[in-house]
């Protein structure tokens, strides 16, 4: 148990033990940002940066990457299976935990966020660089999935006022109530609908996260929750706009509360906003 209280302390590293590894041949970092210029602007040295528009998607089917485009990424990126990979990213690590989900999804062992991401290595007034590392590329494998971590429409749809289910929508309280489609400086994939599923709490994102961007304890994040009734002994599932926030929260309720069943639903409100005939509250 870390000092902070969290279940799994172990998937979480701070700016300083990020400073220490730079050159551990071990450890690849990977930035990813919602602002898909930002890399480019000045990354951590030896950090590889990926798209989120690009590399972790695909974006014709509006689905995860299938294994083969997911080795290929990997494996250009210089992971090999038992790489240590850190991942890190502007707005609180909002896609960084999205890259996380997706590889644990796709069964990848050893992987971790940097504690407050970007904002917080920036304002430590850390190194940062322009220069795009030398890769040395691997031959990465998927050898299993954890489709236990995702949530797909059938099931939330299966789920819908179950007692013995949580779900949480992480978007903004304007989102939720449907007075907004989406935040409004991220405009490019929209619901034709606004509003929440039937059901849902409405505990955004950013409650579980401090002013420096790291996250809060486990004490004041299980609080959160428990006043909610979001409980360890329920199948929660998370969802936002298009399946990156939730990740943030799906992270936090796993890894850092220890709860032991938790989905993201990365199909998200783009997906349900769009379904014909699907409940939606208001």
């Amino acid at each position: 148990m870390s000092k902070n209280g969290y279940a799994h302390p172990e998937v979480l590293v701070e700016t300083e033990w990020v400073a220490q590894h730079l050159h551990d041949p071990r450890v690849r970092l990977v930035e990813m940002d919602v602002d898909t210029t930002a890399y480019r602007l000045g990354h951590i040295p030896t950090a590889v940066g990926w798209n989120w528009q690009v590399d972790t998607r695909d974006a014709l089917r509006r689905n995860i990457p299938d294994p083969a485009t997911f080795a290929a990424l990997m494996s250009r990126s210089g992971i090999a299976n038992e790489t240590t990979v850190v991942l890190y990213g502007d707005k609180n690590n909002w896609f960084a935990a999205y890259a996380f989900w997706l590889m644990k999804y796709y069964g990848h062992v050893d992987v971790r966020l940097m504690n407050g991401g970007r904002k917080k290595w920036v304002a430590e007034k850390r190194l940062l660089t322009k220069a795009v590392p030398d890769i040395q590329p691997t031959t990465y494998q998927v050898k299993v999935t954890d489709a236990d971590v995702r949530a797909l429409r059938d099931r939330v749809l299966a789920r819908l006022r179950q007692p013995d289910t949580a779900l949480i929508d992480v978007r903004s309280a304007k989102e939720f109530t449907g007075d907004l489609a989406a935040p409004e400086h991220l405009l490019q994939e929209g619901a034709q609908r606004g509003g929440h599923i039937p059901g849902a709490v409405n505990i955004a994102w950013g409650q579980t996260v401090q002013s420096d961007g790291a996250f809060k304890s486990a004490e004041a994040l299980r609080r959160l929750y428990l006043s909610r009734d979001v409980t360890p002994d329920k199948e929660v599932i998370t969802y936002c706009r298009i399946g990156e926030r939730s990740s943030h929260t799906w992270f936090v309720l796993k890894y850092l509360l220890g709860y032991p069943h938790v989905r993201n639903y990365d199909g998200s409100w783009v997906e349900w906003g769009n379904l014909i005939d699907v409940p939606i509250e208001r």
